[in-house]
């Protein structure tokens, strides 16, 4: 646990406790109550200054004697200037997500007006002042992609031309992260087209969880501080009884390995598996064979999302042809497109692990699935990213990739 002392100019003390990390979770014990080091001490002048020829005249200090408007009685009644000029906004893509982030940092979502006309254009309308204020708009562009990415463009847009003073872009699911670079003569490159789409529009910083490709950070012009959802899966993972000696986790495709082997480091360093595949089109995957043995164990197979199920599914029925007791499935992002729930629903998996970054339809919901929020994972980034302090610290900045 860290800790953060600040010192006001009289004789107490305000002691401010963090955060803590236990088994990838962040968990805050004040959240309410944060004094950022830069804000000091706001004092109210009750004795005007003299001037001379038409200027300010400050007096010079000697010994202990302090000017009774330089001194304060009373520190825990220090105006907190940095929750109130932070500001959080959510769009209609997660407002359950934006909610949650709202209530662990202890603060109110902004009002805003979001409506659509009859043609389909989008309207936005902030309902409060965010001149000055540092704001976060909370809006992944899951499906309907192009529906949310325009009302995100929109909001960044309402609150540059509001005077706020840094807007920041929480983007859970980055849309077209994976149109990150060129497979084949003729195609674009629809992440570095949606990156610039957003700075355009005014972002000064973006804030995503678990993009399909690291790559994609480089597409943006403004800082992107990019959080692993995959903490919040492995302290779940961490709290049921599955022996560490029958542990296996298993990529389901080559380019996911380093995500998996970072996996399994954290995992009891445990023994990794690949499955080998070839794509025969867009959402269309064929698997070839394994690399790896499963035989006997409880194989936990690890993406950054699940679209159509067709790889994950395929790989799980490998898995079971090699001799795997169990297989779980864990994935940040649950696009879901049909059909995935019946390929995740079919029996083949003990248990389908999600997060919220996309929200999951009520009709889309089986037995099999377990959802983990990671609200507590962004709110603390944000709180982070508002104080400029640094998020170094190995479990919170990365899974530790080499």
């Amino acid at each position: 646990m860290s800790s953060l002392i600040f010192s006001a100019p009289s004789s107490s003390s305000a002691l401010v406790s963090r955060s803590s990390w236990s088994c990838g979770c962040f968990v805050s014990n004040e959240s309410r109550h944060r004094i950022s080091l830069r804000n000091g001490v706001r004092c109210d002048l009750v004795e005007p200054l003299k001037y001379e020829n038409g200027k300010p005249c400050v007096p010079i200090l000697s010994g202990l004697a302090v000017p009774s408007f330089l001194s304060s009685s009373h520190p825990e009644n220090i105006n907190n200037e940095s929750d109130t000029r932070l500001r959080i906004f959510s769009g209609t893509a997660n407002p359950s997500l934006s909610q949650e982030i709202a209530c662990y940092m202890g603060l109110e979502l902004g009002k805003i007006k979001i409506k659509r006309f009859a043609d389909g254009e989008i309207y936005v309308q902030l309902q409060e002042s965010v001149r000055g204020c540092d704001v976060y708009l909370v809006q992944p562009t899951c499906p309907p992609a192009n529906e949310n990415l325009m009302e995100l463009l929109i909001m960044i847009d309402a609150c540059r031309r509001a005077s706020a003073k840094n807007i920041t872009a929480v983007i859970p699911y980055f849309g077209y992260a994976r149109a990150d670079r060129k497979t084949q003569g003729r195609e674009s490159i629809a992440a570095k087209l949606v990156a610039n789409l957003i700075t355009e529009a005014g972002a000064n910083r973006v804030l995503a969880c678990d993009l399909h490709s690291g790559q994609s950070m480089g597409y943006f012009d403004i800082p992107v501080d990019h959080v692993y959802g995959q903490p919040v899966i492995l302290d779940y993972l961490a709290s049921k009884t599955i022996c560490s000696d029958d542990l296996v986790v298993v990529s389901p495709d080559v380019g996911g390995v380093a995500r998996a082997r970072a996996f399994a480091k954290k995992l009891s360093d445990a023994p990794l598996a690949i499955v080998d595949k070839r794509r025969q089109g867009h959402n269309v995957a064929e698997v070839m064979n394994l690399i790896g043995d499963v035989k006997g164990k409880v194989a936990v197979m690890v993406d950054d999302m699940i679209d159509t199920a067709g790889t994950i599914t395929k790989g799980a029925e490998l898995l079971h042809q090699e001799g795997a007791r169990e297989v779980y499935a864990c994935s940040t992002h649950a696009v879901f497109s049909p059909p995935a729930i019946e390929r995740l629903s079919s029996g083949l998996f003990q248990e389908v692990i999600i997060t919220n970054t996309i929200p999951v339809l009520e009709q889309n919901y089986f037995p099999q699935l377990t959802v983990l929020s990671v609200a507590n994972l962004l709110g603390e980034t944000i709180w982070r990213v508002h104080d400029d302090c640094s998020g170094s610290f190995e479990p919170f900045s990365s899974l530790g990739i080499d």
